[in-house]
């Protein structure tokens, strides 16, 4: 298989290569996922679904200018 990283066999052949690989995960996880705070806000602050226009994809060609009449 291929993980990245050390092999899985050498990292917990040390207790203290396991810890720090373990903290490593733990702070990952802690920096990666919002607070709860942090999510009811953003979905107070969201508008409702009926007031925003529908998604567009984003490779459609963008829409031909219009020319200024003289």
């Amino acid at each position: 298989m291929l993980f990245p990283g050390p092999k899985l066999n050498t990292l917990f052949a040390s207790r203290w290569k396991a810890l720090l690989w373990a903290a490593g995960v733990l702070l990952t996880a802690y920096c990666t996922v919002p607070s709860r705070q942090e999510s009811e806000e953003e979905a107070a602050s969201a508008p409702s679904s009926g007031t925003t226009k529908p998604a567009t994809s984003p490779w459609a060609p963008d829409p031909a200018p219009t020319k200024p009449g003289p």
